[in-house]
């Protein structure tokens, strides 16, 4: 009997609740492209899942091994990576050679930096992505162009694709010639007609016949013109995207075979290499190229002809783990940078009598580059740590592509504006322009930012790491629309009973101030756990109530869905912090830094939930989803007095200084980093006397040397600390024909 109403009220729920939503889901949701459902499907999920859950489970977060280094790892960075940071000169590199020095072009091919990621067995380094990414870090603070060179090859690239896709005679013939540097590697992407939109290149291959030294060959024609190539002018052989026809069946499938990627040897006919670009003045070898009959075997297809076609998929599945790596480690090495320069100059340079360090507009700037530095480079680590564990989180890349290169703009900007005059003469000694120029090209590359935050991050997630979406989203473009609404029918009530748990959960947090969410962790952390669990729990629940309201006009709503991607984000960004100090021991003096990051992502998610559930079109949901998630707000971001105390801690070395500045102390010789690293040193030590010398009315130390107050040892003490501040204040200048053009 029970069983049978069972029965009867599983199928009067079908009938009249999921059929119909199921009908109306097969009209309101437009079906997935071809090129969308490879790019949603590339990759992982990983914490990204474990948020759209509203219940993360952080004993899981706190169980993922931390980012390490292998002995030869850290070898490779104590040794050739210290040494050719030590031979870059970027005001050099940039305004007398425009390129880098032949030497150092050299020393990068013997050590092998292209071939970081390539196993050892093919002639490459092998690293982990954590080293990888260590290694990026670390030479991006001495020099932009370097960087990116050293970047490249060991992203998004030939070399890359021929891991994951090559077949056994490509990878046995080209992997060893790119880890040595008799090859260089680029790759053609973007084209001008297309840009972000990758699906409308019209750069075209076609299979056919032609005689190739008396014997005809099956391979293809290839036509295309791509730019803003990096290492394109100097690439000896290049990764080409480009749409694949075969008009005569040559390869047994349909005419349109659709995307493709081969290698093409610089030097093949028909290949010409364009004249350089100038990316913002950073002098990365970048241009376009062009082909123009360009005859290639079939061979020479990535994968072979069984991967004709599948060129989209190999690039998005590629780019989920490349995107994670290269320009968040570049941001993370600027935002820490920033910090670190711009704490010793607040301290050294003075106004009015005191350190500019010490004025609260100037506290309030330090006070976020210190946050920012931690949390960027707190998201690094983690991020690292999962693909250390083989995980390709496409989605955790979007987000660290986005907010990695977001936050160093703020952090370049904020840096900029307490330096002032110092940063904006440029010369040999400015050590924050170079940095300044760099960042527009970080925030368009591998992904235009907007185009991430808008389409991507919420758009990806909300149908790749929900627990239920892309279940349903299969289910409703079925091709058999009986099998379609059976599959739908059995997940979607799982969906409801989802939804329904999570707004229990996101009111009881909500209206308890997290009270009722565990923590893993006692003491003064405990609340920060507690303050996430409520975030996501609302999280999990407006994004539900968006997608079932909206269904797929939410896909054209890209201000809703870039707000619901900024609260997706900045619970991975503070899951990352807290993380992070958990991994470094539990420090209690980092504890204002933590806090800092919470306060002010506590903030920014409150104000993206509010702007949401401002413009969510169903006003009724809106008004039920407020009283449940949102009854009041409580986060304002951080106090004035924490701001302050995160600001003294870039203002006077210590230890938590030493931890948030950890291997980018890069001063070389008498360059501006070394001059201000040497007067930051200078000025605490004599500090004290300063302070004596203040409290006994002296305002002068001459005086006070003539006066016997304080010793001819401690009179020269005073002196080179003065002589050092001068010279970091100073800023360069030049013969007035230094700039005119020579002629021919």
């Amino acid at each position: 009997m029970h069983t049978r109403l069972h029965m009867d009220f599983n199928a009067w729920r079908r009938r009249r609740i999921s059929d119909p939503a199921f009908r109306w889901a097969r009209k309101a949701m437009p079906g997935l492209s071809d090129t969308e459902r490879e790019a949603i499907e590339a990759g992982d999920v990983w914490w990204d899942a474990d948020l759209f859950t509203g219940n993360p489970d952080w004993n899981k977060l706190l169980a993922v091994p931390q980012a390490t280094l292998t002995p030869a790892e850290q070898q490779f960075l104590d040794g050739p990576v210290a040494q050719l940071c030590a031979m870059l000169d970027e005001w050099d590199i940039t305004w007398n050679r425009g390129d880098l020095p032949e030497q150092v072009w050299q020393f990068m091919r013997d050590q092998r930096f292209f071939g970081m990621i390539i196993p050892t067995s093919y002639g490459g380094l092998g690293f982990s992505p954590y080293a990888h990414s260590e290694v990026v870090r670390r030479i991006s603070a001495y020099s932009g162009t370097a960087g990116v060179t050293v970047m490249v090859p060991n992203s998004l690239g030939p070399g890359e694709l021929l891991m994951q896709f090559g077949t056994p005679e490509q990878r046995d013939y080209w992997l060893p010639r790119l880890a040595d540097g008799t090859e260089v590697p680029c790759f053609g992407l973007t084209s001008p007609e297309a840009g972000s939109d990758a699906a409308s290149m019209t750069d075209s291959g076609v299979v056919c016949r032609q005689e190739v030294d008396g014997q005809e060959v099956i391979g293809i024609r290839l036509n295309w013109h791509k730019r803003y190539i990096t290492l394109g002018p100097v690439a000896t052989v290049l990764g080409l995207a480009f749409k694949l026809q075969d008009p005569e069946g040559l390869l047994g499938g349909p005419v349109d075979v659709g995307i493709s990627v081969a290698l093409v040897p610089t030097n093949t006919p028909g290949v010409t290499i364009g004249r350089r670009h100038l990316p913002a003045m950073q002098v990365f070898q970048n241009g376009p190229n062009q082909g123009k009959d360009v005859f290639l075997p079939l061979d020479a297809l990535i994968g072979g002809p069984a991967k004709a076609g599948h060129g989209w998929q190999m690039l998005m599945s590629a780019l989920a783990a490349g995107r994670g790596i290269s320009l968040p480690s570049l941001s993370a090495a600027a935002a820490v940078y920033c910090a670190h320069v711009t704490g010793m100059y607040a301290r050294v340079r003075q106004q009015f009598g005191i350190a500019v360090g010490r004025f609260e507009g100037v506290q309030e700037k330090l006070g976020r580059l210190a946050g920012n530095a931690y949390l960027v480079e707190a998201a690094r680590r983690l991020t690292c740590a999962a693909l250390n564990q083989g995980h390709k989180p496409a989605v955790v890349s979007a987000i660290m592509k986005y907010h990695a290169t977001e936050r160093m703009r703020v952090a370049v900007d904020d840096a900029m504006d307490v330096h002032g005059g110092k940063a904006v003469i440029d010369g040999p000694s400015n050590y924050l322009s170079p940095l300044y120029r760099s960042v527009p090209i970080a925030i368009t590359v591998e992904g235009a930012n907007i185009l991430t935050r808008c389409l991507i991050i919420f758009g990806q997630g909300a149908i790749r790491a929900h627990p239920f979406m892309m279940k349903e989203v299969l289910a409703v473009g079925d091709e058999d629309e009986d099998r379609g609404a059976q599959a739908f029918h059995e997940v979607f009530w799982k969906h409801i009973a989802h939804s329904a748990k999570n707004g229990l959960r996101a009111w009881g947090r909500a209206w308890t101030g997290g009270l009722l969410a565990r923590s893993p962790s006692r003491g003064p952390i405990a609340r920060q756990y507690r303050r996430l669990s409520r975030y996501a729990s609302a999280f999990a629940l407006v994004a539900d109530a968006a997608l079932g309201t909206l269904g797929g006009a939410l896909k054209r709503r890209e201000m809703l869905s870039a707000r619901l991607g900024d609260i997706l984000s900045e619970l991975y960004l503070l899951s990352a912090v807290l993380k992070r100090w958990e991994d470094e021991g539990r420090c209690q003096a980092d504890l204002p830094l933590v806090q800092w990051c919470m306060d002010d992502g506590c903030a920014q998610l409150e104000t993206r939930f509010d702007q949401v559930l401002a413009n969510l079109p169903s006003r009724p949901v809106a008004w039920v989803l407020r009283a449940l998630v949102l009854p009041v707000r409580l986060n304002r971001g951080p106090s004035d007095a924490l701001t302050r105390e995160c600001a003294d801690l870039l203002l006077s070395p210590s230890a938590t200084r030493d931890r948030l500045t950890a291997d980018l102390q890069r001063g070389e010789g008498d360059d501006g980093v070394a001059q201000l690293e040497r007067a930051f040193s200078l000025v605490h030590a004599v500090q004290p006397l300063h302070d004596r010398l203040r409290r006994e009315g002296v305002r002068d130390w001459r005086e006070a040397q003539r006066g016997g107050a304080i010793t001819d040892e401690q009179a020269r003490q005073l002196e080179a600390a003065e002589v050092a501040v001068q010279h970091v204040v100073a800023v360069d200048d030049f013969a007035p024909g230094a700039f005119a053009r020579q002629s021919a």
